[in-house]
């Protein structure tokens, strides 16, 4: 039992053991039935926090034979399989986590010499009596052991990615990496498992295809291991039950990323911490700053910024995923950046559609954190006052909710400011603090046809005002009050009667002017 040769199960151990553990033991029946297959080579890439590790450490306990994980696995769904104690514990397992070796490494060809000689180290400790043809090299000591022995090698490495990520601008180091992971991986007899893990898909250099014998599985296209990193609705539904909290306030705040076949992922980290402090918040920046997401769309590409409002507001953006080279540095367009931002679970990705949003309000709020506290003109002068101009509304002061609209107002070459629906993203903007308080519903059937916008309170807010918003093209704002009333929108909102306000909202292209009317329901 070594340090990265065969080491023991106590990593994971620790995520067993913990207050919340999702069973995702599930993997290793898929795992095991790419063994020694050429679907033996599988790097998995979501978001930071999305347990990437711990699957990491998980399949690290089944496969170390440095260990007897039997009993660990035994309450969990893959000792139903058949096939389980077949492979549990029979394999020489290497297991690094590849920032350890980056965090005490001046450069590249340091890193890699460590990770060579940490290895072999361990290797000529566990085959002392080997016939070493040459014992500095990793590979060769590797391919003298499965040739003398017969054993081969379960190969996991964790944050596979960091080199990019760390020397973002060094093609040169970058290039070096790869080829000594494919010098390590490739064609190799004795590998029959390598599994990568990391936030990025594997790099794409043109011709130089150095690890194109892995199958990737990526927030765009996880294929049969979507619902193993990161938590399905079912999960987080049964853990709603055992902490008491509201699903759908948990869906809305962590729930959004779509995958294949209606599979909704959570965000495990945000759900976990949720459940254990008992309340619903941003805990996204606990692993993020918004800085981060401000290096990226703050770029200055054509469009870029009004899509990144549009989303904000609610809406879908369409994205070409195809020019994406896998790295933080190569951008040639806005979709580049899109690409990316799904990537690092900034936006979630419809594969149908091939659009993009804004997957949940938690990462909605670092959007928010990051254009207010960016150069984007009266916009973010919109989201930093969008409490005042909520309260505003509570009191009755249409100017100002005016105002806050006006701010919120932009228009672009390619989303025209020219009809309703898009004066409806201005007002999500100018409201973006609503969010904390109302459940936020477009097009709401009520009576006699749809209301434009409607705010419901969440549970916790229920003494706040439910609000009926309708909008209004070169008419007036008296106009709308009058529709909410005549198509009879509030016959929904029985419950909140004598605690409603209806909210006219009109805009003259003309004039360039907004208007607005409050009202309080009479009924």
């Amino acid at each position: 039992m070594g340090i990265y040769l065969n080491p023991d199960s106590s990593k994971f151990e620790e995520a067993v053991n913990s207050d919340i553990y999702i069973d995702k033991t599930g993997l290793l029946a898929y795992t095991n039935s790419v063994l020694h297959t050429m679907q033996k080579y599988i790097c998995v890439s979501r978001p930071r926090r999305f347990g990437k590790s711990i699957a990491a450490n998980m399949l690290t306990a089944y496969y170390s034979c440095g260990c007897n994980s039997k009993e660990l696995f035994s309450e969990f769904e893959i000792a139903k399989n058949s096939e389980f104690e077949r492979y549990l514990n029979r394999y020489n397992t290497i297991s690094v986590n590849m920032l350890e070796f980056l965090s005490r490494s001046k450069d590249i060809y340091e890193l890699i010499h460590r990770f060579k000689a940490l290895i072999i180290r361990e290797l000529k400790a566990e085959f002392p009596q080997m016939d070493y043809f040459d014992d500095t090299d990793l590979a060769q000591c590797m391919q003298d052991i499965y040739a003398q022995k017969k054993q081969s090698f379960v190969i996991i490495i964790d944050e596979w990615d960091c080199i990019f990520r760390e020397y973002k601008e060094d093609k040169e180091a970058q290039e070096k990496y790869l080829d000594f992971l494919r010098d390590l991986l490739k064609d190799k007899s004795y590998i029959h498992l390598a599994y990568m893990t990391g936030i990025l898909p594997i790099k794409k250099y043109g011709t130089h295809s150095a690890l194109n014998m892995f199958d990737e599985f990526s927030m765009i296209n996880p294929g049969p291991l979507a619902r193993y990193v990161g938590f399905t609705e079912e999960e987080v539904r049964e853990l709603c039950d055992q902490y008491h909290m509201d699903l759908t306030e948990i869906r809305s705040w962590y729930d959004g990323y779509s995958f294949e076949k209606n599979l909704s992922v959570y965000s495990p980290r945000s759900v976990v911490s949720c459940m254990r402090f008992g309340r619903i918040g941003n805990y996204w920046n606990q692993t993020e700053t918004f800085e981060a997401l401000r290096i990226y769309i703050d770029m200055n590409f054509d469009g870029l910024k009004d899509d990144v409002l549009s989303m904000i507001a609610g809406k879908e953006i369409p994205v070409n995923i195809g020019s994406f080279v896998n790295d933080m540095s190569t951008f040639h367009t806005e979709d580049d950046v899109l690409t990316l931002l799904i990537h690092l679970g900034y936006a979630s990705y419809d594969y149908d559609s091939k659009t993009v949003k804004i997957p949940n309000e938690e990462v909605r709020a670092e959007y928010v954190n990051s254009v207010s506290s960016s150069d984007w003109g009266e916009v973010s002068c919109a989201l930093k006052n969008s409490a005042e101009t909520l309260e505003a509304i509570w009191q009755n002061r249409p100017d100002q909710v005016a105002e806050g609209i006006r701010q919120a107002h932009f228009e672009t070459s390619h989303i025209q400011y020219n009809d309703e629906n898009a004066l409806s993203y201005t007002i999500s903007l100018a409201l973006y603090a609503a969010r904390n308080f109302y459940t936020v519903h477009r097009e709401l059937a009520g009576g006699k046809g749809f209301a434009d916008l409607v705010f419901i309170p969440r549970k916790k807010f229920r003494e706040k005002p439910a609000l009926v918003v309708e909008l209004k093209w070169n008419k007036n704002a008296r106009g709308a009050i009058a529709q909410i009333k005549n198509k009879e929108y509030c016959r929904a909102l029985e419950e909140y009667q004598g605690n409603l306000l209806l909210v006219g909202v009109n805009y003259d292209t003309k004039t360039k002017e907004h208007e607005c009317i409050i009202e309080k329901d009479s009924k």
